[in-house]
């Protein structure tokens, strides 16, 4: 039988990810106008990003006519960008997050839970929600992010990020305080949530946190995964979790590749779906 804590994390999920409504003939409703602007377009360079996109199915028509079981699949798999969501990650991503999560409770694995890259914060929200359900209360939740999208690609540093593009798509651009109204609008921003705002390269490295339990990166380029795992992964208690959300793409595919390979890391990888991966710290 279900309890009250596993119906809430499930309503969480789908609600999160707008599930709820994906029998609606506007389930993704009409996207913002800077997804029609031609010069965004015209942006779409990067041929990793190109395929992504087009395997995910974003709408730019008014109306989304695919059947129910189209959408419903869409939002398992967290392979569209949904317009209302506030995460765009489905619910195996989640599910699996929620897994790791009660793993690191049930074996008291010292460490607060991190996210970098949070979009409007769906994820970090649900971190915080398993916490809450189960009453946790000396953990904190750490969400970082520029609040002003991706930077655009640094060659000379990071060669495997040249063409990328995803600092042209405004959507990816969701501001502080637009991702704190939305904790406040599920009752879950307090003192245990903490944001850090600025480019990885310029907050990382600094960030005071002893401990984390849980490592969830969200930074598609090479550069801001790499500086992700150079800056924090030391901090990762043994027996804690790495989760890398868009390992598939081939950028940050390559960083978590060469940056285990430096660090003699050899824990299993492994598939939560077509987008995303993670590993358990072992020493």
């Amino acid at each position: 039988m279900l309890t009250a804590k596993d119906l809430y994390l499930d309503l969480l999920k789908k609600t999160l990810t707008d599930y709820l409504h994906i029998e609606s003939d506007y389930a993704n409703g009409l996207p913002p106008e800077h997804w029609l602007n031609k010069s965004w377009l015209k942006n779409l360079r990067n041929r990793m990003l190109v395929k992504w996109l087009k395997r995910s199915n974003i709408m730019l028509l008014r109306h989304d006519r695919r059947t129910p079981e189209e959408r419903r699949k869409e939002r398992t798999e967290g392979t569209g960008w949904p317009i209302r969501a506030e995460t765009m990650i489905g619910l195996k991503r989640l599910d699996n997050l929620q897994v790791l999560i009660e793993s690191i409770l049930r074996d008291k694995i010292p460490g607060d839970l991190i996210e970098t890259g949070v979009w409007r914060g769906g994820a970090s929200i649900f971190m915080r929600g398993v916490l809450k359900a189960h009453g946790v209360t000396d953990r904190q939740v750490w969400l970082c992010d520029s609040f002003e999208g991706l930077p655009p690609p640094e060659p000379d540093k990071y060669p495997e990020d040249i063409g990328d593009a995803h600092h042209t798509y405004d959507i990816l651009a969701v501001s502080q305080e637009q991702v704190k109204h939305n904790f406040e609008r599920y009752g879950l921003l307090d003192d245990q949530v903490c944001f850090v705002k600025g480019f990885f390269e310029d907050t990382l490295p600094k960030l005071e946190i002893s401990k984390l339990s849980l490592l969830r990166m969200d930074g598609d380029m090479y550069g801001s995964t790499i500086v992700t795992l150079n800056s924090l992964y030391d901090k990762v208690s043994i027996g804690g979790y790495v989760i890398v959300d868009d390992y598939y793409l081939e950028a940050c595919q390559i960083a978590v590749n060469d940056f285990r390979r430096s660090q003699g890391i050899d824990s299993e990888i492994k598939q939560i779906d077509d987008s995303s991966v993670y590993w358990q710290k072992l020493g």
